[in-house]
């Protein structure tokens, strides 16, 4: 709670103020130039725990915490050479071991002490194109960073910064002098340029390097590659890596599993179709799991085959080869999907992998195959059901089968087709006898080969002997009529010739299958 106030605190209050005032500046995230100020000539003065500059050591300079940050020129060039040799190679040591993730404050602190190393070494009259201090060589290579560009320029030779490129490699060192380390780099190899076994110690000057001089590299080996993709020199412009790795492969180079770990996912997926085409299928088994959903269809299919014909020998074990495809599903067409849903085994595939897969081809899927695929995590299906890719499944599939075969509420599939009744038909059928007889007949009769109701007039005129009588009768006549399935109803009227004298004559109409009752007339001279 103290440490807010004072970090308001005004310079003159920083002067005046008791010795103790200096461990509560430390709680303050950032003080004002005046203030830094303030708090060199506090510590110059000497009547602090600290003691003169002139006296510190390592482990001073460690104790002042955050407060090193605020020493300026004057302040460090009183401290020994040791102690701030000493406190760069900590810092150094530090933000190595730290992935670099906290750049700025360390290079603050290298380039105050580079500035007091220069400003505390006695400067010999000579010509302002001449090295001023002690030359760069092998032994004291670290001196880079404590160097001002200008002055580097003049002290380190194109030769030794050649010769001990992986010890710089390590160093940390800014922004300003890797450009002057990249132009001697650039000079020596004018023409030929920089071979494969100095590529891999470029470290952070790599990233300097534009895309034409990228293409005219000597990268041939697996393991300067790997090195140049390294993320613990900084990123990379998806572009460079794009050259860079398009040079490697011009040049003869193979992709192995773990370059493309180092690629990465992203990147993998940037590559050009004949670049993944070059990726052998070996590969891909070392590789680990890639995560490819970021690439095209195209590129998900071919690495998909590469997939598949690397972990064929798992085939036998679906199970285990489930687990090492299952990446790469995403290019699968319909008849591996329906393979692995017939393994026998449970797949469990989850909805991610599921929803990830080709549309084209998981439309292909039987409400079965999906059933078998997604296992004990079908019931999560119905939490996607307004997927895009699962309306347009569900849209193809029986509303029947989706309730019985997954039972778990999918709806807005095909509903199952209805029967219809077939229309009533009529006949009419005239037969001609020599006789004079009348009837009138109803045949009613089942009609086997359709399932309509059909009625027919029959007109039947049959042959009787002749009489001069006139004879009216009315006959009911039974009769199967096999030619028709449905219900028939026939009126037939028949005239005969019947003898004199009145009588009831009933016939039979031989013609019809169905059940006939008809009414006869029959009128005799």
């Amino acid at each position: 709670s103290l440490g807010v106030p004072v970090c308001d605190l005004e310079p003159a209050t920083i002067l005046a103020s008791e010795p103790s005032i200096l461990e509560k500046l430390k709680l303050c995230p950032a003080l004002t130039g005046a203030q830094q100020d303030a708090l060199n000539a506090r510590l110059l003065s000497g009547g602090t725990p600290y003691g003169d500059p002139s006296g510190w050591d390592l482990q001073t300079l460690q104790d002042l915490g955050p407060l090193v940050l605020a020493l300026n020129r004057t302040t460090l060039s009183l401290v020994a050479e040791a102690a701030r040799e000493g406190f760069r190679a900590s810092i150094a040591a530090a933000y190595i071991s730290q992935g670099r993730s906290q750049p700025e404050e360390s290079l603050l602190l290298l380039r105050a002490l580079a500035a007091a190393s220069a400003a505390s070494q006695p400067r010999l009259q000579r010509s302002t194109d001449r090295c001023q201090s002690e030359p760069i060589t092998a032994s004291n290579i670290e001196d880079i960073a404590l160097l001002s560009p200008e002055e580097l320029d003049l002290c380190l030779s194109n030769d030794v910064l050649v010769e001990n490129l992986e010890a710089v490699h390590n160093l940390l060192l800014t922004p300003q002098v890797n450009l002057v380390l990249k132009k001697k780099l650039d000079e020596f190899f004018q023409g030929s340029g920089i071979p494969d076994e100095k590529l891999r110690h470029l470290g952070m000057l790599s990233r300097l390097y534009t895309e034409e001089e990228i293409s005219q590299w000597n990268v041939t080996s697996s393991e300067t590659l790997s090195a140049l993709l390294s993320d613990s020199d900084g990123p990379w412009s998806d572009s460079k890596v794009q050259q860079l790795l398009s040079r490697y492969l011009a040049l003869g180079g193979s992709l192995t599993g773990p370059l493309l770990q180092e690629i990465g996912d992203r990147r993998l997926c940037n590559l050009q179709e004949g670049q993944i085409q070059q990726i052998p299928a070996a590969a891909i088994g070392t590789a680990g799991r890639l995560n490819i959903s970021s690439c095209s269809q195209t590129k998900k299919d071919q690495l998909y085959r590469k997939a598949r014909e690397a972990f064929a020998s798992l085939a036998s074990t679906p199970g285990s080869y489930y687990c090492r495809i299952q990446p790469y599903l995403g290019g699968a067409p319909a008849e591996d999907l329906k393979d692995l849903a017939n393994a026998g085994v449970a797949i469990n595939m989850d909805l991610s992998t599921f929803l990830a897969l080709n549309p084209e081809e998981l439309q292909k899927l039987s409400v079965t195959d999906v059933k078998h695929l997604l296992g004990e995590n079908l019931p999560e299906l119905k939490d996607h059901e307004h997927e895009p890719v699962v309306v347009s499944w569900v849209q193809q599939q029986s509303q029947q089968e989706l309730d019985c075969v997954l039972d778990i509420g999918l709806q807005g599939g095909r509903p199952e087709p209805t029967g219809t009744a077939s229309p009533a038909a009529t006949s009419t059928a005239t037969v001609t006898t020599p006789a004079r007889v009348t009837s009138m007949t109803t045949v009613t009769t089942p009609v086997p080969t359709t399932p309509a109701s059909v009625t027919s007039m029959t007109t039947v005129t049959t042959p009787v002997p002749t009489t001069p009588a006139s004879v009216t009768s009315a006959a009911s006549v039974t009769t199967p009529v096999p030619t028709t399935p449905a219900s028939v109803t026939s009126t037939a009227s028949v005239t005969t010739s019947v003898p004199t004298n009145p009588a009831t004559v009933t016939t039979s109409v031989p013609t019809t299958s169905a059940s006939v009752t008809s009414t006869a007339t029959v009128t005799t001279p």
